[in-house]
Formats: structure tokens, sequence, C-alpha cells
């Protein structure tokens, strides 16, 4: 017998619950809260829909997942003792308890059980889609009960079942059925019944007895089967199938619901141990690494990247000319270009023939500290719903996913990110974790669906080694400014990681203070080798690496960058505007050896020929004072393609135009040099393409937005204030049908809405907003006149003014409301 104040339904257990409780329930199941419900059966009714009981059950962890699967295969309503059975067996394992009761603690604060102390009920929705039917065995593998598997079966059957299992014969079916499900829960009777059972008969049993619960039969079976079936012991569902009752399965599981228990999440252990300061130390120099890479892979980008693809994303062939750019395999390239497209440095230009290029931000971005720079990049990263594993896979469609292009979000990636990195945080410093513990840890907090991919297992996997690219952990283990960028991840109200230069959270410049230290201090000086090389031990600083870049070619990188000079990598800095003299003191101002004579030829001979030769339009012409270089390209076969012809002594004209004539010279030998339509020699300089303004991609949410503290105050307030207009003690008018809105007719509500005014009391009143929404509300009229009643509304908890033509009729109520 239930006790008098035990709630009837999931209402009026919600109205029995505090503030706190309905922030929390709010607050986890985010999905009840749009729009507002109305009051608390509105709430109920919401919290037991499909969609949301699904999505609420996918989010428990895998033992309380077997806990509403245990109520949902006990009787209703289940007693503790019924349900910590079904949870523990017969050999209650030690804490049980404790995990039962916060696995229960759980379900009723997400309104997935109700009910008293003793007397709990699953939701009724929860339970369709948990409970064992005659056509479908339960997660637990349980199968239907007697009383369900034997409905609709003759009655002279079903006491034949009865007396073959050792029964007196019963007046009746339903009497017959008891007896039957009497006898299979009861221990010592059903163990001496299965005493009598051949071998080949419990071997038959032992098969199904942790599911499925299902099994074949002949027209014809065989005496063991014939042993089993005769007793009740198997119960035939259709033509040539038969079914293990739930009870038995429960007798032979020793009264167990699962066949493993998982009360405990699996721990994460340590694989391996290292010094924090070699952990801190390696994921610093990778981290610094990571942000040459993205410098990188812009610089490569400056001027225009690769094209768009018509479908958006980037092709195959431009992320593999990428990946050899930067020397790294095909799916970190793809990592690095999404990364740099996530924080809001990288986008298509929009243009006509739309290509990738940096946008306005990465300018920026280049002028933050080296910490920050950083900071900006692991935000962006743990913020982000892009996925690059994805790419080279198949949508769902069949179609190759590309970088940069649709379909790459998922929703679940940061949750993901962030709770591998708050296990790893869970070891001891410099701890790496083994990654086989930190998926078992993760599948137990959130099992995946049956017959689902485990796309948050493949994300955990992507998530460590991204982790160890970018240099939150460092030899797998994470690091100090891994750590203190952890609580950025968890923060919702950081701020966007792509906003150029906008700030990036306390948490962000507590990891960019530890990180900072860390970082090789940027160098202005390089080494001078005889054999045209320069080294630089280390990151230099950004005005000597541009320039730098212009004068020599990138030979090798690693701790220390080799560049190497070369007549055309001498000539481009001599195109970018610098003199023979502009070299020699750079050199000499930022070499800490003395300059190679070599080198200091090699500019002097190219800067002598440089310009010496004139390029222009005619479609193009060269002109030259020395009539001999003329004879020399007119007569050089190299220049046959050119069709070049003489204009006048000095004077060489070609169809084709400038630029094909200064590369096809070069590449004869010669040093020309482009002029103007004034005669005044063209100074080429590196051209930076950019975007227009560009913000970084917004995350997609893993469903509705988490609320804020302020909302959720707010909400609780309208439903509690809702649910006192719908619950409220009245008298209701002649003409409203129980549970409806009341109906007056416009003179009958204007009198009662007046005479309200008079005395102060409040009113019961149904209203149609102007967008056709209807709902009831409690108001204290104030004073009515044209054609509007102003009010206290009871349900807004404010003063409020409304037509009076929207009232669809007036109440009164029979207790002023509290």
């Amino acid at each position: 017998m239930s006790t008098p104040d035990a709630p009837r339904s999931l209402a009026e257990a919600l109205r029995a619950c505090d503030d706190a409780a309905m922030v929390a329930l709010l607050r986890a199941r985010p999905d009840l809260l749009t729009p507002v419900p109305n009051d608390l059966t509105q709430l109920a009714t919401r919290a037991g829909t499909r969609a949301s009981v699904v999505r609420a059950l996918e989010r428990l962890d895998r033992f309380t997942q077997q806990v509403a699967e245990a109520l949902a295969v006990a009787p209703e309503p289940a007693t503790y003792g019924e349900l910590l059975g079904l949870v523990a067996g017969d050999d209650e394992p030690d804490g049980v308890r404790d995990a039962l009761d916060r696995a229960l603690g759980t379900l009723r604060g997400q309104a997935l059980v109700w009910g008293g102390d003793d007397r709990f009920r699953l939701v009724r929705t929860a339970r369709e889609l948990l409970a064992p039917t005659p056509q479908r065995p339960s997660p637990t593998g349980l199968g239907p009960t007697v009383g369900e598997a034997m409905a609709g079966m003759s009655p002279g059957r079903v006491q034949s079942l009865v007396t073959a299992a050792g029964l007196a014969a019963t007046h009746d079916a339903v009497s017959a059925v008891e007896a039957l499900t009497a006898l299979f829960t009861d221990r010592k009777r059903m163990a001496a019944l299965l005493d009598e059972a051949p071998p080949e008969s419990v071997e038959v049993l032992s098969r199904l007895v942790w599911g499925p619960p299902y099994g074949q039969v002949t027209a014809e079976p065989a005496a063991h089967l014939r042993w089993l079936i005769d007793r009740g012991l198997l119960l035939p569902t259709a033509p040539g199938t038969v079914v293990l009752p739930r009870e038995v399965a429960l007798h032979l599981r020793g009264g167990r619901a699962h066949h493993v228990l998982e009360a405990v999440a699996p721990p994460v252990v340590a694989a391996r141990d290292h010094r924090p300061q070699v952990v801190d130390n390696t994921a610093a120099g990778q981290a610094h690494m990571a942000l040459a890479t993205v410098e990188e892979l812009l610089k490569d980008w400056d001027e225009g990247g690769p094209a768009v693809l018509r479908a958006g994303g980037l092709s195959v062939r431009d992320l593999k000319r990428t990946a050899v750019a930067l020397d790294v395999p095909e799916p970190q390239a793809a990592f690095w270009v999404e990364l740099a497209y996530s924080a809001g440095l990288l986008a298509a230009d929009g243009e006509a023939d739309e290509r990738y290029a940096a946008t306005p931000a990465y300018d920026t971005w280049q002028e933050l500290p080296v910490a920050e720079r950083w900071t900006r990049l692991a935000t962006a990263w743990l913020a982000g719903t892009r996925t690059a594993g994805l790419v080279g896979g198949r949508d769902s469609k069949d179609r190759t996913l590309s970088a940069l292009g649709p379909g790459l979000d998922r929703s679940a990636a940061p949750e993901v990110r962030t709770r591998v990195l708050g296990l790893l945080a869970e070891l001891p410093g410099g701890a790496a974790p083994d990654a086989e513990s930190v998926q078992a840890r993760l599948r137990w907090e959130r099992p995946p669906g049956t017959g689902a991919s485990d796309l948050r297992s493949r994300l955990a996997h992507w998530a460590l080694e991204e982790a160890e690219l970018l240099g939150v952990t460092g030899r797998g283990a994470l690091s100090a400014h891994g750590r203190a960028l952890l609580a950025e991840g968890l923060d919702q109200h950081s701020p966007s990681p792509g906003s150029g230069g906008a700030g990036t959270g306390a948490a962000g410049e507590r990891a960019a203070r530890l990180l900072a230290p860390l970082l090789p201090e940027p160098l202005d000086h390089v080494l001078l080798q005889a054999d045209l090389t320069a080294v630089a031990p280390g990151p230099l600083r950004r005005p000597l690496a541009d320039a730098l870049a212009v004068l020599a070619d990138i030979e090798s990188k690693g701790g220390a960058t080799v560049y190497r000079f070369t007549p055309g990598s001498v000539r481009r800095a001599l195109d970018a505007g610098q003199s023979a003299s502009d070299l020699h003191a750079f050199l000499t101002a930022h070499s800490r050896t003395p300059v190679p004579q070599p080198l200091s030829y090699l500019i002097d001979d190219v800067a002598r020929k440089h310009g010496h030769l004139r390029i222009g339009a005619a479609s193009a012409y060269v002109r030259c004072d020395d009539e001999g270089v003329l004879n020399e390209i007119l007569a050089d076969r190299r220049g046959e393609g050119l069709r070049l012809r003489r204009l006048a002594p000095t004077v060489l004209a070609t169809p084709a135009d400038p630029a094909t004539l200064l590369e096809g010279l070069r590449s004869m030998g010669f040093a020309p040099s482009a002029e103007s339509a004034e005669g005044d020699v063209l100074i080429t300089r590196a051209h930076s393409h950019r975007t227009p303004p560009r913000t970084a991609p917004e995350p997609v949410p893993d469903g509705p937005p988490l609320p804020d503290a302020t909302l959720l105050g707010a909400a609780v307030r309208a439903i509690r204030a809702g649910d006192l207009a719908s619950t409220a003690p009245r008298k209701e008018a002649p003409t409203a049908a129980p549970g409806e809105l009341p109906r007056t007719t416009a003179a009958e509500t204007l009198a009662t809405m007046q005479a309200a005014v008079l005395t102060g009391e409040a009113l019961w009143i149904g209203y149609v907003n102007a967008e056709g929404a209807a709902s009831q509300r409690v108001i204290a009229p104030v004073r009515v006149e044209g054609g509007f009643v102003t009010a206290y509304d009871h349900t807004a908890d404010e003063v409020r003014t409304y037509p009076l033509h929207r009232v669809t009729g007036v109440a009164e109520l029979a207790d002023e409301p509290g």
C-alpha cells in the first residue's frame, strides 16, 4: 500500500521538489526548457516524451543505465529490496548499496524515476524502451514474464503445463499462471524441479540464460526440449520459436539482471611515468613546433592558397601538396589546416575564383607574444567541433569528406576532448595513461548505443594524438600549461577562440604564463657558412626571419634551420627593392661569424647583372645598351619559344607577355628587370593576399545550449507560477469543462473583472496572445478601462496589461493564491 503522501504521478513528484532540484533537472536535461513549460504538468509530459527520454538515457553512465534496465524488468512499483536483488543478485558485492543509492539519485534527479522511497517507478516511456516484450528482449537479455509469454494460450494448454510442473490443477487460467509464476520464483522448489531435468535440458537453459532468450524448435522437438516445453521452462511465442521466461532466467542467474555488474568506473591506469619537468619541456617543444607549422602553412598560402572545391573544401591533390610542403603525413596536414581554420586564421576569400587565404586576424595573431599565440590555437582546438580525423572518410551519402569541407562537425568533440584531458589530469604529474584504460573509462561514462558506431572512442583516440601534436601533452602526459588550459574548456563562458585580439580567459592567461618560460627565446643572429648557407640555431625574431626568407631558401628545418643562398634567392631580394649594399649590411649586422667571401661575391655578381636588361610591354620588349647581349639572346636556341625580333639595335620585341619574357630570359641565365611605361625599374614586393574580415566557425552545439543560472532561476519561477495558475482551487465557470480554459461572455468577463478591482480578489483567466498561444493565468485586477485590464499577474510575478478581447473567460478562485 502506498503512503498517503506518496506521489501519484511524475507531476506530483516534481511539485514536491525544491527549487534546487528543479534547477538541477533543467540543467541536466536542457531540452525540457525550450520553450519554458507553462506548468509542472507540461514539464512532466515533456520529460516523458520519447526523444527526451532517449537523450537522457544515452547520457547516463553504465551502472545508472543498468539500474534503469533492472527497474524495467522489476515489478511496478518496485521496492528497494527487489531492485537491489536484481542489481546485486544473491551474493551482494561490497559497495553496491552506495552505488545504487547514487544511481537512484541520478535517475530521480533527471525525472526518469519517481515514487516513494520504497515504490520506485520508471517513467512509462523509459519502461517501454527498456522492458522486454514477447518479440524483443531487454538490454539485460531477459525475456517476457510467464504471464506475458502465456497470454493468449488456450486454457487446456495452461493446465497441462501446471500439471507437468507438478502443481495442482486450477479452476482458471489466471490462477494457473500465478501458480506457475510462484513456482519459478521459489528458489527451493525451482531447484528441485531442475534437479529432475535431463543434462541436455540443463545445457539448453545455460545457452539461453544470458540472452538472447529465444530459440528455434522443430515441429517434433527432441526429448530434452520436450521436457522443458511441457513444464513451461520454455514457452512458445510463435510457430517454431520458444522463449525462456524471465522468472526462470533470473533463477538461473542467481537473481541478477545483468551478467556483469559494472557498479564501479574502471580506473585510468598509468602506462609510463616521467618527471614533470621532462613532460613540460617536451610539450613546450612541441608547442613551438605547432606554431612554426601553422606559420609555415599560412606563409605558404600568403599570396592565395589552393582553390575551393565546388562542393567546398580542399582537394585531395592540394592536401597532398600541403603535406609535402609541411613535411608531415596527410592526416597531420589536415589537422593543421583545420586548426588554422577553427582559430579564424584561414578562410575562403569569397572571390569569383574562390581560393583559401589568410584572414586579417592572422596578422593580429602574429603580433601576439609566442605563448599567447599558442593559447589561441589550443583554445580553438579544445572548443571546436571540426574533426580533422574524419578527413578522407565517407559521409552518409558515400561522399569523401575533405579538409575544410562540410560534414566535419561533430558536436560531441569538445566534450570528449575536455573529458580526455580531465582523465589525464586525475593521474599524478608526469604519468602517461594507458590509452585502452582511457577508452574503457569513457565507454563506462557514456556507453555506445546498440549498433551505433563508437564515435566517442574515435574522438578520444584523435584527442590524445592531437593533444600531443599541439603540445598540450608531452610524452603522453598532461603538461602544466595543459592543466591550466583545461579550465578553459570547462568554462562555458570563455571567449571565442578565433576572436583576433580578444582575450582567452583567465585559464588561457595562466596557461600562457606557464608556457612562456619554457619556450626558446627568439634570436637576432645567424651563423654564416662558407658553403653559402646560414644556420639559425633557434627561432629567429620576426623581422629577421622574414628578411632572411626572402634572401635565402630554407634547406632543412629542426632544432636549427639551415638557409641556402642561391643566385635566384639573391635576385629575389633585389627584386624586392634591396640593393647589394643593403644586403651586405644586413648580413654583417645579423651574423655572429664573418660574411664568407663566396657569399659576398655571389651578391655582387647577381647585383651587377640585375637590371641590365629591361622588360616592357609591346606585348613585351627587351632593351639593352649593349647590342652584343641582344645578339647573344637572338642566337640562343633556348629563346626560340619567345619569338624575339629586333626592333632597333638596342630593342627586341616579342608577342609574349612581360612575365613570360622575364622568366624565359632568367631561365637562359640572364638577369633582367621589369620597367614601367615611364622607364623606371619596377620593384616587385611580396604581395600578401588576405580575405575580407572573417569570424572563426561557430561550434555546432550538442543539443540545446546549456542555460545559465539566471535563466534557470527565471524558468523555475515561471513554471511554479504557471503551476499555481493551473492548480489553484477555483469556482469553475458554468461553461467550462473540467481542466479547460474558462469560457465566459464579454459582459460576464467585464463584470467579474470590475468586481475583482473593488474587492481585491484574484481571478483565474484564460488568455490567448497575439501568436494564438493559449495559457491560463492567476491575476489580481487593479484597473479596468479602455478595453484593457491592468493586473498583478501571479504567473509572471509582475504587473501587466491585457486586452479584454483576448481573455477567453474568467472564474473566481476558491482561495486566495499563496
